[in-house]
Order: structure tokens, then C-alpha cells, then sequence
């Protein structure tokens, strides 16, 4: 059932409920009022009968069956007995087309409540005392109601088809309704479907009325916007990564040609296998960086986190260093109060890959800096631990500042230095990953800071 059948039948089935609803109401107040009417005109015929009967000495019991008789206000198929104090019947009218048993618990019953009222079968009862003059008399009439139940079978046909026309009214304009309300979903659904990977720099129509289908068709925009920005930059990825590969692959093949050309000294071969290890190793570096960087944007909901100390990784990342390059340089200070215990540098992380973010700031510093040192500081407060990169070096320029978080991207000033462009990225995308911030303050030929916020347990 797709939504306009399923809305057509929900909102068609409100309708009926109310219709349905109103038009039992309507026919249960009228039929009420209707009995309620009927007795007590029927109450008031019969206390006109023992008025007559009883208090008017000149009517005898025949006068008054000639008067009901030829009453034009007698109701259908009357019927009218009065009784004394000893339930001896004193009168009776001519007409008893349906005979009630007026037995003495009847009688007695009526005397007790004063007023009754019956059905018997289609003829409505009514039992009521009349005193007069310190004698009690017992009246029994009952009547049928033609005009009132006939008026009330007409209501009866009225309320049924009544309903059934506005029901299938409703469900014409519901159909039809439903199709107007649900038009710009499909138009939305025809435009998407007209978007296709060649196409993705087109976007929905959202419309100008700001109702939910224009936010839909704006929040599908901007998810538009993000898979184009993802291919782009995937594009550009891809571009940048077989450039940066295809570098160091042509400088192996022409070394290896160039040896190739004529007979060389053994030194001569080491000296020339030395560079091809050496763009080997450079390689090898770009692929590890490449792959890290795939990892962490693509295997986001495998990483398990657990307590990790922030002084420890930056530590373990400063002999990582180090060791690789012995002239490099790295100066520590943990920032807290004289009188205060040692901060709290524990969060909930990644060693392995913190490691390699501390390690590449530390590595950018080093290499950027003409003294080739790095101050790490660390401080922590309530919610987070800070952890800054200081050089003294180049710095980055105002223009480069808002690229280099972007992979492959290198400033103009550090282009003759070894590297990638994809210390950075990495670098981000790691802080990213543990719910931080990073953030960096340069001053060309002065220094440059980067600090990294990590949120606390």
C-alpha cells in the first residue's frame, strides 16, 4: 500500500469514526427525547381522564369513553384504567387493542413510586396516583407512539445515508487531497532520480513555502553537497596520490637505466642502489601514510578507546623521534599550579594513534625549525588535556594557513624540504576521531603554534 492509499484510509477512517460517531448521538438524544416526550404526554392524558372521571360529577364513565373516543388529541391505539384504593377497576376506556395485566404487585408498585414508567413491547406505560380528597386512585394508560417512532425511522434513513454519501465524499477529496499533498515528494523523487555521479552538481528544488518537504528537499542539498565534496576531494586524492607516486617511481627507473647504460665501478653501483633504497624508503613512507590516513576515515566505528596517559604518548612519541633523527630536538614542560597536585593527563584514546599525531607535529617542528627543536607543553583542567607544538621556525604564511589540513597540500615556502603533505591531514583526522579540537598560530620567520585539545574521561 504506498502513502497516498495509506493516508486516503486513514483519514478516511477518522471521518467515518466522527460521522459514524455524530450520527449515533444524534439518533440516541432523538430517540431519548422522543420516549421522554411521549410519556409524559401520555402521563398528561391520563391525569386529564381521572380529572374528569373523578372531580366532574356530570361526566359518567360512558360521557368519558365518548369524549376519548372522538378526542382529536386521543393517542394511537390508547389506553386508559383507573383504579381505587381496594385495586377495584372503577374505569376502563373501549379500546384495549393490546390487554395489560394491571396485578395487584403492579399496583402496589405504583402506589410506592408514585410515577412508572414501561414497555411493553412497542406500547409505552405509564403508572402515576392521583389523590383527591384524601382518596388515592391508581392510573394506568399506555399508547403507541406512530407519529414519533415513524419520524424517528425517517432520522434513521436520513443518518445512514447521510453518512454513507459524506463518507464517499470524504474519500473522493481525501484521494484527491492526499495527491496534491504528496505532488512534491514525487517531484522531489524525479529530480533526485535525474542526479547521477556525472550529474552530482545538480540539486532539488526545495521550494519557497518552508513546509517539511521543502526542509526534505534542502537537508537532501546539503547531503548532496557532502558526496560532492567527497568525490572531489576523493578525485583530488587520487590525483595527488599517483602524482606523489609516480615521482619517485620515475626516478628509480631512471636511475636504474642510467646505470644500465655502460659498465660502472662497484662504488659507483652502491652509490647509485643507495638513492634508489633511498626513494624506496620514500615510498614505502607515503604508502604507510596513505593507508593510515584511509584508515581513520573509513574504520571510525572499529577503534576501541581506553585509558590512555597523554604524557606517556607524547614521551613515547619525542624517543620515536629521536631515534630516527638523533639531531632533532624535543623540550618538555607540564604546566600546573606550585601548590597544586600534578595535573590529570589521562583520556580515553588510541595510543597508536595519538602516537603518530604528536609524532608528526614533532617531526613538522623539527624539520621547519633551522635549531630542529620542538617545546611540547601539557597542561589539563576539568574537561580537557592540552598539549602544544612550539617552533622557532618559517612559519606558514596567512594564504597556506587554510590549506593545510588539506591532503597533498604543501606551502610554497617548504616545497625544496622532503615530505607529502600528509602529516597534517592525518594529523586532524586523529584528533577528529577522539573528539578534539586543533588549532594553529603562525608567524612567518618567527614560529608556529599547534595545540591539541582532547576531551577528558
Amino acid at each position: 500500500m504506498n502513502i497516498r492509499t495509506r493516508l486516503s484510509v486513514n483519514f478516511l477512517a477518522v471521518v467515518a469514526a466522527n460521522v459514524v460517531l455524530l450520527s449515533l448521538t444524534i439518533y440516541a438524544t432523538s430517540a431519548y427525547y422522543r420516549r421522554v416526550d411521549f410519556y409524559n404526554r401520555l402521563a398528561d392524558k391520563a391525569k386529564t381522564t381521572a380529572r374528569l372521571l373523578i372531580e366532574v360529577s356530570d361526566i359518567n364513565e360512558r360521557l368519558l369513553r365518548l369524549i376519548d373516543r372522538y378526542n382529536l388529541t386521543a393517542l394511537p391505539e390508547e389506553q386508559i384504567t383507573v383504579f381505587d384504593q381496594e385495586n377495584r377497576m372503577v374505569y376502563q376506556s373501549d379500546l384495549r387493542p393490546d390487554e395489560i395485566l394491571e396485578t395487584p404487585t403492579l399496583l402496589d408498585r405504583i402506589r410506592a413510586e408514585e410515577l412508572i414508567w414501561m414497555q411493553h413491547n412497542e406500547r409505552q406505560i405509564v403508572g402515576l396516583t392521583y389523590p383527591y380528597q384524601s382518596k388515592e386512585w391508581v392510573i394506568v394508560a399506555s399508547a403507541y407512539d406512530e407519529y414519533g417512532l415513524t419520524e424517528l425511522y425517517r432520522l434513521q434513513t436520513i443518518l445512514v445515508v447521510g453518512t454513507l454519501f459524506s463518507l464517499t465524499l470524504m474519500g473522493i477529496m481525501g484521494w484527491i487531497n492526499a495527491g496534491r499533498t504528496l505532488r512534491p515528494i514525487k517531484d522531489v523523487v524525479q529530480q533526485v532520480d535525474a542526479i547521477t555521479i556525472s550529474k552530482l552538481d545538480k540539486r532539488v528544488r526545495a521550494g519557497n513555502d518552508g513546509d517539511e518537504i521543502a526542509q526534505l528537499a534542502t537537508t537532501f542539498n546539503r547531503l548532496l553537497d557532502r558526496v560532492q565534496s567527497a568525490f572531489d576531494m576523493q578525485r583530488s586524492f587520487v590525483t595527488n596520490a599517483s602524482h606523489e607516486l609516480r615521482t619517485p617511481l620515475t626516478v628509480i627507473t631512471g636511475q636504474i637505466e642510467t646505470t644500465l647504460i655502460k659498465r660502472r665501478t662497484v662504488e659507483e653501483h652502491e652509490a647509485k642502489w643507495r638513492a634508489v633504497l633511498e626513494t624506496i624508503h620514500q615510498i614505502n613512507k607515503l604508502a604507510n601514510g596513505l593507508l593510515q590516513l584511509a584508515q581513520v576515515s573509513i574504520d571510525e566505528a572499529s577503534k576501541t578507546f581506553r585509558d590512555v596517559s597523554v604524557d606517556e604518548v607524547v614521551y613515547q612519541a619525542a624517543r620515536l623521534l629521536t631515534t630516527r633523527q638523533p639531531d632533532f630536538q624535543v623540550a618538555f614542560l607540564i604546566q600546573n599550579d606550585a601548590e597544586s597536585e600534578p595535573p590529570d593527563l589521562t583520556i580515553l584514546g588510541d595510543e597508536s594513534l595519538l602516537t603518530t599525531a604528536f609524532l608528526n607535529l614533532m617531526e613538522n617542528a623539527c624539520k621547519f625549525s633551522p635549531n630542529k627543536k620542538v617545546e611540547v607543553t601539557l597542561k589539563a583542567d576539568s574537561r580537557w588535556v592540552s598539549v602544544r607544538f612550539k617552533d622557532q621556525g618559517i612559519g606558514i604564511s596567512e594564504t597556506d594557513l587554510p590549506h593545510i589540513f588539506e591532503p597533498f597540500f604543501r606551502a610554497e615556502s617548504v616545497r625544496h624540504i622532503k615530505g607529502h603533505g600528509i602529516g597534517l591531514p592525518l594529523t586532524q583526522r586523529i584528533v577528529q576521531l577522539h573528539a578534539g579540537r586543533i588549532t594553529v598560530l603562525s608567524e612567518v620567520n618567527h614560529q608556529t603554534i599547534f595545540t591539541i585539545r582532547l576531551p577528558k574521561l
